[in-house]
């Protein structure tokens, strides 16, 4: 059974950070892609960023970009979404996906965590 469990949400003041971790199990870690995504009220789902275990390549959003980093631990099948210089705009609820590549494409998608809600205060 494929399992995704997001970690390490929280409450921030803007210009702050948080870390947050995606556990996985359940498939070949190494062989797929880890996305994060996020969701605001009254928002869709939009893509942050994402990491191909396979060969390590990374994808970021316009609007992290510079600000987060996604870093994966193929030995503890798990992946890792740094955010620093948090802002307002950032707060939502966090959830890591797994496929079979990285696309911005939540649909894509087939297997999801729970997710971890973000907030950041200004």
């Amino acid at each position: 059974e494929v399992q995704l469990v997001e970690s390490g949400g929280g409450l921030v003041q803007a210009g702050g950070s948080l870390r947050l971790s995606c556990a996985a199990s359940g498939f070949t870690f190494d062989d797929y892609a880890i996305g994060w995504f996020r969701q605001a009220p009254g928002k869709e789902r939009e893509g942050v960023s994402c990491i191909n275990n396979f060969d390590g390549s990374v994808y970021y959003a316009d609007s992290v970009k510079g600000r987060f980093t996604i870093s994966s631990d193929n030995a503890k099948n798990t992946v890792a979404l740094q955010m620093n210089s948090l802002k307002p705009e950032d707060t939502a609820v966090y959830y890591c996906a797994a496929h079979e590549l990285c696309t911005d494409y939540a649909p894509d998608f087939g297997s999801w965590g729970q997710g971890t809600q973000v907030t950041v205060s200004s």
